[in-house]
């Protein structure tokens, strides 16, 4: 999982061969956590670098797209008409709101905050009656009312549909080592609807956004591969039945094996964009040409749009060429003892059977930066029963409602300076690394148990391997 830099090629950036020679004495033999894409970068500003392979017009494209997904979007009709189009209803106005800084959203952590970083999935379960070509192309029913996404925000004279509040139910756990843990629940209330009651059998989802770096590189990891690491039936009797979601590709109007969001349902990177421009901020794309209003909503007819689509094509792909192009902030201390010796522990303790480290991506000709690359994202991208305790009881395409795909772990512990939080898991539950492994069952109950029966020493070990990458 190392590489020198000694037998790293000189890199051409903007007719410049800069020699990475002068880094050594400070990076020597750091792992590439994203190949030749890796920076090395800590503070604030870890995920918002671009990959460290691309050229000098490619920093521009990237340039380009870092400003569309920062920028806010405003109400049509606008004298600025690339930026023109936003809601009626939306999450927010800009990318970067829930991202920040290409990091993790939060929690609202009292009532009076809003929920700026995360969002609420909604359905209702499906019945004999629901056509196959609606579960085909949805991966569920959305809530007949209010759709597949609750917006609290709106136009100015317009109403959202309604507020997110969120509680918590806490409790204590006492791991075999004597150390005490405080785990908290979210609890979701959906209050002061506007446009009538939910139906009765709705199904809801906290989820928080991700982090953004490296997904392009996730992108280019071979279905082949991906698909090579299932055992839906346990063949190899480790406990673990990763499978695949499969999932609707507007652009190939056919079924594709999902990769992105918190259950792996959407199949491509521009569709997980385009997705997000239509629910986060009600903008259409040529790949979402609808508004995000529902048949019971009249406000998307009754106010002006920003053109067919409102997202230009050219625009969409700026935004992401960015996303794909983030790079992956290489592990720091990874020949310190102790990170050495956590390292081990992951292993051992039966991690590593999820949080796959090692990942060859395949070619991209579109994309010849994230190439080839020996990566070490920390996921298989399967879906894994996680438990009860995870579970939000609501499916997406093939996953159930225990499934959740198995998020990457570069970066993990820059979070608190990127974001001044460690907010992990898809509803941001956990407020550090020890509990979200100690949230974790299902497949991953016997490496939970195994964590919990840790020395003192060997905890730390762990958790200090686990924030290194």
């Amino acid at each position: 999982m190392t590489r020198s830099f000694i037998n790293r090629p000189l890199r051409k950036l903007g007719g410049f061969v800069v020699s990475m020679v002068c880094a050594m004495s400070a990076w020597a033999d750091l792992p590439f956590s994203g190949g030749d894409t890796t920076v090395h970068a800590k503070g604030s500003n870890a995920f918002s670098l671009p990959s460290a392979n691309l050229s000098f017009e490619e920093r521009l494209d990237f340039s380009v797209g870092n400003s569309f997904f920062r920028n806010p979007w405003i109400p049509a009709p606008a004298t600025t008409t690339a930026r023109d189009g936003l809601g009626p209803l939306f999450n927010t106005n800009a990318c970067q709101n829930c991202h920040i800084k290409d990091g993790r959203g939060h929690l609202p952590e009292n009532d009076a905050d809003i929920a700026v970083s995360m969002l609420v999935r909604i359905s209702v379960p499906s019945t004999d009656e629901t056509p196959a070509e609606l579960l085909k192309q949805m991966g569920n029913v959305p809530e007949p009312t209010y759709g597949g996404q609750f917006q609290d925000a709106s136009l100015p004279g317009t109403q959202p549909e309604g507020r997110i509040r969120i509680r918590f139910n806490e409790r204590s756990l006492t791991l075999a080592n004597g150390r005490e843990v405080r785990l908290r629940e979210p609890v979701l209330d959906l209050t002061d609807l506007n446009y009538g009651p939910l139906a009765d059998d709705v199904q809801t989802s906290i989820r928080v956004a991700p982090a953004m770096n490296g997904l392009g590189l996730l992108e280019a990891i071979p279905d082949t591969d991906i698909l090579a690491w299932e055992d839906p039936d346990d063949d190899d009797g480790d406990g673990i039945s990763g499978r695949a979601n499969w999932v609707w590709d507007q652009a190939a109007e056919r079924t594709r094996l999902g990769r992105f969001g918190w259950k792996a349902g959407q199949p491509t990177l521009r569709q997980q964009n385009a997705a997000a421009f239509n629910g986060d901020m009600g903008l259409t794309t040529d790949l979402f040409v609808a508004e995000n209003c529902t048949s019971a909503q009249t406000l998307c007819a009754d106010q002006p749009n920003g053109g067919s689509p409102e997202v230009r094509t050219e625009l969409l792909d700026n935004v992401t060429f960015y996303s794909a192009h983030l790079g992956v902030p290489a592990q720091r201390d990874h020949d310190a003892p102790e990170v050495l010796r956590g390292a081990e522990l992951f292993e051992q303790s039966g991690c590593a059977g999820c949080h796959r480290p090692t990942v060859q991506t395949g070619l991209s000709p579109n994309r010849p930066a994230l190439s080839g690359q020996t990566i070490h994202p920390f996921t298989d991208l399967l879906l894994h029963d996680m438990g009860p305790g995870l579970a939000d009881h609501r499916p997406e395409f093939r996953a159930s409602g225990r499934e959740w795909r198995t998020p990457p772990l570069w970066g993990i512990g820059l979070l608190p300076d990127v974001n001044g939080h460690q907010q992990l898991l898809h509803d941001g539950r956990a407020r550090n690394v020890l509990e979200a492994i100690l949230w974790h069952g299902g497949e991953a109950e016997a490496a939970r148990t195994t964590v919990e029966q840790m020395t003192e020493a060997d905890l730390d070990a762990l958790l200090a391997f686990v924030n290194s990458l």
